[in-house]
């Protein structure tokens, strides 16, 4: 019965994500239902509860159950991950600013003249999503809505199209400041805590001595250094992706066309192109450059992006409307 019951839990979670159920809800929901029927069918055929338990029973899961909501509470004082809410809500605030629809539209005009042009345009304002996000969905559903109606109306692959949008998309899993990376530092300084604890502990056990030395203590990674390990790999993927479409374009034209500009590139147009540049590059430059030159810590810098994505946004998203940050507001609370 107990191989029953597990296998309950894992079609019940795996129902749960397939219709949609937020990860928060699916995971701890399936596993309280689980032991919740383990529990009364074992009440009911046997008289006791723990009957189709195979290590403990429904009073130890409820004792594991209180301390995984009490460690919930406590780990979002960690300092690490105070800085997720911070480039949550830059992320946010620029996607809903449609500023990086405007970014896409002025590359592509840029760009489009020259064969695979909107699709490298593509990739690069992906890059610019993911430096600006962190978030990987956000960037996925940003470029889907923004790019996929113009490649396809340019005559572009419909395979092409769709994997551009999926890979630069996803670059918001490695370039910096991405999310995952500060979960993984958080995770890594766990970790070496803990094996820090269990190396000192046996120093003392086969030495005899209180304090080991810092030499053989366990180092940790800090997101910080987490970014800066990954900001390069990123850039070579960025790369990656742009000389593939180039290449793919020049062996098979039909399937990345040129994009024909019509109107002139003279210097409003260069104005329209800088308008467009400068402030996100410079918000990823101060935030990403404070990292990496040690000027901040990543908490710092992802405060500094907030309060920049406040100001670049701010403007476009008010226009004479009092609530129009709320709805800004409460998709980053959500996410």
């Amino acid at each position: 019965m107990e191989l029953f019951f597990l296998a309950l839990l894992v079609i019940l979670m795996a129902t749960a994500l397939g219709v949609g159920f937020p990860v928060a809800f699916a995971l701890p929901g399936s596993a309280i239902i689980s032991v919740g029927l383990a529990a009364l069918t074992g009440y009911l055929v046997t008289g006791s509860p723990d009957a189709y338990f195979a290590q403990g029973g429904p009073s130890q899961w409820l004792t594991a159950g209180v301390t995984n909501f009490r460690g919930v509470y406590w780990e979002v004082e960690r300092d690490t991950l105070i800085a997720i809410p911070l480039f949550v809500f830059m992320g946010i605030m620029l996607q809903r600013s449609r500023i990086a629809e405007d970014l896409l539209v002025t590359m592509a005009q840029l760009f489009g003249p020259v064969r695979g042009g909107l699709g490298m345009s593509v990739v690069f304002v992906g890059a610019l999503l993911a430096a600006t996000t962190g978030i990987v969905g956000a960037t996925v559903v940003a470029m889907g809505l923004i790019s996929l109606p113009a490649m396809l109306r340019n005559n572009y692959s419909h395979p092409l199209a769709t994997g551009t949008i999926a890979a630069s998309g996803t670059l918001g899993q490695i370039i910096p400041p991405s999310i995952v990376l500060i979960i993984l530092a958080d995770q890594l300084a766990s970790a070496a805590d803990q094996a820090s604890s269990a190396r000192k502990a046996l120093y003392k056990l086969s030495t005899g001595e209180l304090s080991m030395p810092s030499a053989f203590d366990v180092g940790s990674t800090s997101a910080g250094e987490m970014f800066l390990g990954a900001f390069l790999p990123g850039l070579v993927l960025v790369a990656i992706y742009m000389v593939y479409i180039a290449v793919i374009a020049l062996v098979r034209p039909s399937v990345a066309p040129a994009v024909p500009y019509e109107g002139k590139y003279d210097a409003r147009f260069a104005a329209r192109v800088a308008m467009a540049l400068v402030p996100p590059l410079t918000l990823i430059f101060v935030v990403l450059g404070s990292i990496i030159m040690g000027i901040a810590t990543v908490n710092q810098a992802g405060a500094i992006g907030a309060v920049g994505a406040l100001i670049m946004a701010g403007y476009r998203l008010y226009e004479g409307k009092p609530r129009a940050f709320w709805p800004a507001l409460l998709a980053a609370a959500s996410v």
